[in-house]
């Protein structure tokens, strides 16, 4: 079978897929921190997801690596590149709210909740996309849990245009203020729209390779 030749072709083929799956683990990881952290109000915490994201990043590296050195059929190396970029993107976008989220003051029972769900979404996604990426090994249907992914985006935007309505009867101190808070839920909003991208590219990855 195609796809058992070009993904279990050999040891380097098995060192990049158990990279990828490690990477998308330490992006599960910092949604988790991340949500935690927003739960407690704890900025400390926070600045573990910058370090999480190096992480990643040192893993993304050595994958995009082992893939340049011949790991994998040629047509098949650069939508894997590209797939591991977008995880990485997921990464950048968390790494940038939880920057904000150094300045920001959540003072608002109401934005908080919401935040906490979005965040909490988010890292259902991340876990979701685990699981797709399992499939490409596997003779599960990945429709399923491509939809199950959209079907957590569309709740996020649902929680997101909800949000936004709060947030402009929100008296705010001054422009900075305002800014922190609108930059904080719009790199929050926007992971999801990442993860997705991500899980369609797996669906595309699947579909040609059938």
């Amino acid at each position: 079978m195609l796809l058992e030749k070009t993904f279990f072709g050999g040891k380097t083929e098995q060192r990049v897929i158990e990279n990828i799956k490690r990477h998308m683990k330490t992006l599960g990881s910092a949604c988790e921190v991340f949500k935690e952290a927003v739960e407690k109000q704890d900025k400390e915490l926070m600045l573990s997801v910058a370090d999480l994201e190096r992480e990643g990043d040192v893993i993304r590296r050595e994958i995009i690596s082992n893939i340049y050195e011949g790991a994998f059929l040629p047509f098949l190396r650069p939508s894997i590149c590209r797939f591991v970029e977008i995880v990485d993107e997921a990464f950048d976008v968390l790494e940038d709210a939880a920057y904000e989220f150094e300045y920001l003051e959540l003072d608002d029972e109401e934005i908080e909740e919401d935040c906490i769900k979005i965040a909490d979404v988010n890292l259902k996604m991340c876990e979701m996309l685990s699981i797709a990426f399992e499939t490409l090994f596997t003779k599960e249907d990945l429709r399923e849990k491509n939809l199950a992914i959209r079907i957590y985006e569309k709740k996020i935007d649902e929680i997101k245009f909800d949000l936004i309505k709060k947030l402009r009867k929100k008296e705010v101190k001054d422009f900075w203020e305002g800014k922190i808070l609108s930059d904080f839920i719009s790199f929050l909003t926007h992971v999801s729209d990442v993860i997705e991208d991500a899980s369609d590219y797996l669906y595309i990855m699947n579909v040609s390779l059938r």
